[in-house]
């Protein structure tokens, strides 16, 4: 059976170089890198070289980038320690946002009694940014405003020098989930006004289990994991020294191939974009993600001109003829909730029709695409 992945707003195919990295530290370096001795020293010098490279990238200091085991972590580190203690009464972020904010942001409002301002959203998914500054313009209480850089399933970018300097106007401090940013666009986090982000590898052709959090310097945070001191005390646990070192490798060949590889695949969604209006006619395309300038290059989420009642039947097909893509995020794949975004963004109309996100990465080809194009054409057919 042909098989084509088109999944990697999920999690992305790992580089054979990455693979190699890691496997040459799993079989040399094995010491704990927070012992004394020589094994130990090696594994440290590891972690510290990685540290200092992907400082460089993001135009930081090595000490604002501390290790955690992904995106989710890092999140949860930074909104909940904002609340517990650094005195953030309110919390400013939308309902579109990953589960890995919004889960944290419910249960700091649980149990902090934290107030949540949810911003309202344009037509197409797009924070109110009028709405944004009159919140912020009431500094009667410490805020946080949590707003990802580019939402997961329909690929919309935020306007984040705009958020931050509003965020800087009015004392705000401001988290920015760019999971689906790093390693697909460059951030000079010396010049852009955010306060903390989360990364994960896996979305850039590195390790599942590995990212980081960058920690402005000054702001404060205390350790979300209690136990040893690594991480400058920030994150507990012995480092996972080989994923650490895949996540450098795969954040290095990321940036030094970002433009080549990104018109590469900027090149597959145009192409994409253009079979399907060709030939399905009543296609849509969810949020701003047909529009490059105000969504990432990397996916489209795609609403199908098809009745609700063969909708379910959709995806399975899919899977059967050995396409890899989303229903929503593959985070809720074991739930069988509708997606919150497109609940949040799409009109009645289109919420009753089936909604895939198909995400790209520099393995595709336009023979798959091709491939895909005349699956969904066959099923919709099918079912006139």
């Amino acid at each position: 059976m042909r098989k084509v992945y088109l999944d990697s707003a999920a999690t992305t195919k790992m580089r054979p170089e990455v693979v190699t990295a890691m496997t040459e530290v799993m079989n040399d370096v094995y010491g704990n890198p927070s012992s004394t001795h020589s094994y130990g020293r090696d594994a440290k010098s590891l972690i510290e070289t990685a540290r200092k490279n992907i400082a460089v990238h993001l135009k930081v200091t090595a000490a604002e980038i501390i290790f955690t085991s992904g995106g989710t972590e890092a999140d949860n580190l930074a909104i909940h320690s904002c609340v517990r203690d650094l005195g953030v009464e309110r919390i400013i972020t939308t309902r579109i946002e990953h589960h890995a904010v919004i889960y944290i942001v419910e249960h700091c409002q649980e149990k902090y009694g934290t107030e949540v301002v949810y911003l309202d959203l344009q037509d197409c998914g797009t924070p109110d940014y009028g709405h944004l500054e009159k919140v912020l313009s009431d500094t009667s209480k410490k805020t946080l405003v949590s707003l990802m850089h580019i939402n997961n399933e329909i690929g919309n970018r935020l306007d984040i020098h705009r958020v931050g300097n509003l965020c800087k106007q009015y004392n705000a401090l401001f988290h920015s989930d760019c999971v689906q940013s790093i390693g697909h666009y460059e951030m000079d986090f010396a010049e852009l006004p955010v306060d903390f982000t989360a990364v994960s590898a896996h979305k850039f052709h590195g390790p599942k289990g590995v990212g980081f959090a960058y920690i402005k310097k000054g702001t404060g945070l205390k350790p979300l994991i209690l136990g040893g001191s690594q991480e400058r005390g920030y994150r507990a646990g012995t480092e996972s020294v080989h994923n650490i070192v895949g996540m450098d490798k795969a954040l290095q060949m990321s940036y030094e191939n970002l433009d080549k590889e990104r018109d590469y695949v900027k090149g597959l969604k145009d192409y994409f974009k253009t079979q399907l209006t060709t030939h399905i006619p009543g296609v849509k395309f969810n949020g701003n993600c047909g529009d490059h300038e105000n969504s990432t290059y990397t996916l489209l989420n795609v609403c199908l001109p098809c009745p609700a009642d063969k909708a379910a039947m959709l995806l399975f097909t899919m899977d059967l003829k050995g396409i890899a893509c989303s229903k929503g995020s593959a985070c809720q794949s074991g739930s069988q909730k509708g997606s919150h975004v497109l609940t949040n963004v799409l009109p009645d109309e289109d919420l009753n029709k089936p909604s895939l996100r198909f995400s790209f990465s520099v393995f595709n080809t336009k023979e798959e695409l091709d491939y895909v194009v005349e699956v969904l054409k066959e099923y919709i057919d099918s079912i006139k």
